[in-house]
C-alpha cells in the first residue's frame, strides 16, 4: 500500500523577489504526510515544484493537506483481481504543519510535523470483513539546508533525519506494518535541487531528487529504501492585480525497494512509478496558495498492492 509525503508530504524558503517560482517544494519543506509507513509511496508527496526553494534569508511557515484513496489492486504493471489482496481500501488524509528558516544565504533548518487520518478496509485470513479507522502523529522530519553554491541560491542540498514518532502498531492483529501511519524506523534523508530560468523569458525549470534510507528498525521491520524525484516547468508571467498566477507541469518518479524483516511482507512491497502532475500557484506576498493533482502513468508493483488512481495536495504558506 502507499509517502512520505506526502505531499508529500511530500513537503515539503522565502519568496520576496520578482523571481519566485510556482509550486511547492515538498521534499524540502512541504511534505504532507512525509515519511509515512506506506508501501505504495507516501514519499511521492516529498517532491513537487520549486517555489519554496530558498532564495534569501528568512523564514516560512506552512500548512498543507494531501489525500489519496488506494482502492485498486495492482500486480506488476496492470490492475489485478481484488480477490488477490486482503487489503481492499486504504484512504488517508495527510495534514502537515512546518517551519523552515534560512539563517543566511547558505544555511537553513526545517521541521515538519505531520498528523494523519486513515481508514482501512479489508478481510482477515478467514474472509471476514475488517474496517478500522485511526489517527496519529506521523514521523517528524528534521533537516538542514545548504544553498551556498551560488549567489542566487539556485542549487541546494538537504540532509536530515526522519524520527519514529508515528504510531506503528495500531490494530496490529489486522493492520500490517506497511499500512501503519508511522514506519517505526529512523531514516537518513538526503536530497538536492536546482532551478533556472530559460534566458530572459518567464519560463522556468527545476529538478529535485530525494533519498530516504532507513537505518534503525523497530520490531524486525525495515521499510524499503526509497528514491523520489521531480522535474518540471512553470510560467510566472501571469498576474491579476497583486496576485501572480503560475501554471505548472511536472513529472514525478519514485522507486522503492522491498521491505524486509520478519514483520514485513517482502513479497508484496516495492515498486516503480511515474506520475504526471499539473498544478497551479497563487502568490500574493506574504502568502502562497498551491494545489496540484498527481496521476500515475506508469506503475510496476511487486506482488499485490493497493494503488490510488489520483493523488491530491494543497498548501498555504506564509513568508516572514
Amino acid at each position: 500500500m502507499v509517502s512520505s509525503q506526502l505531499l508529500t508530504l511530500k513537503m515539503k524558503i522565502t519568496m520576496n523577489s520578482q523571481f519566485k517560482i510556482a509550486g511547492g517544494l515538498l521534499a524540502v519543506v512541504l511534505a504532507p504526510g512525509a515519511a509515512l509507513g506506506c508501501a505504495c509511496g507516501c514519499g511521492v508527496f516529498d517532491v513537487a515544484t520549486s517555489s519554496m526553494f530558498p532564495e534569501s534569508s528568512g523564514g516560512m511557515a506552512f500548512l498543507s493537506y494531501a489525500y489519496q484513496d488506494q482502492n485498486q489492486n495492482w500486480n506488476g504493471t496492470s490492475t489485478a483481481p481484488a480477490a488477490n489482496n486482503n487489503d481492499k481500501k486504504i484512504e488517508t488524509d495527510f495534514a502537515t504543519i512546518g517551519l523552515q528558516y534560512m539563517f543566511n544565504r547558505s544555511w537553513g533548518a526545517e521541521i515538519e510535523l505531520p498528523y494523519d487520518y486513515r481508514n482501512y478496509k479489508g478481510v482477515d485470513d478467514a474472509g471476514n470483513p475488517v474496517n478500522r479507522r485511526w489517527e496519529s502523529l506521523g514521523d517528524i522530519r528534521l533537516e538542514a539546508v545548504y544553498t551556498g553554491f551560488s549567489e542566487d541560491l539556485s542549487s541546494g542540498l538537504t540532509l536530515g533525519l526522519k524520527l519514529p514518532t508515528g504510531s506503528d502498531n495500531r490494530f496490529a492483529d489486522v493492520v500490517d506494518r506497511d499500512t501503519q501511519i508511522g514506519t517505526g524506523s529512523t531514516d537518513i534523508l538526503f536530497g538536492g535541487f536546482h532551478r533556472a530560468r530559460f534566458g530572459q523569458s518567464h519560463w522556468n525549470w527545476f529538478g529535485q531528487v530525494n533519498l530516504d534510507v532507513p537505518v534503525i528498525k523497530e520490531g524486525d521491520y525495515r521499510p524499503g529504501l526509497e528514491v523520489d524525484g521531480a522535474a518540471g516547468i512553470y510560467y510566472d508571467g501571469f498576474s491579476v492585480g497583486r496576485v501572480r498566477i503560475s501554471p505548472i507541469a511536472q513529472v514525478i518518479a519514485s522507486w522503492r525497494g522491498r521491505d524486509n524483516g520478519t514483520a514485513a511482507d517482502a513479497e508484496n512491497s516495492g515498486y516503480q512509478r511515474v506520475l504526471l502532475s499539473p498544478g497551479i500557484e497563487f502568490h500574493m506576498h506574504p502568502f502562497i496558495f498551491y494545489a496540484d493533482a498527481e496521476v500515475p502513468v506508469y506503475q510496476n508493483f511487486t506482488g499485490n498492492q493497493l494503488a490510488a488512481p489520483v493523488l491530491f495536495k494543497v498548501s498555504v504558506s506564509f513568508m516572514f
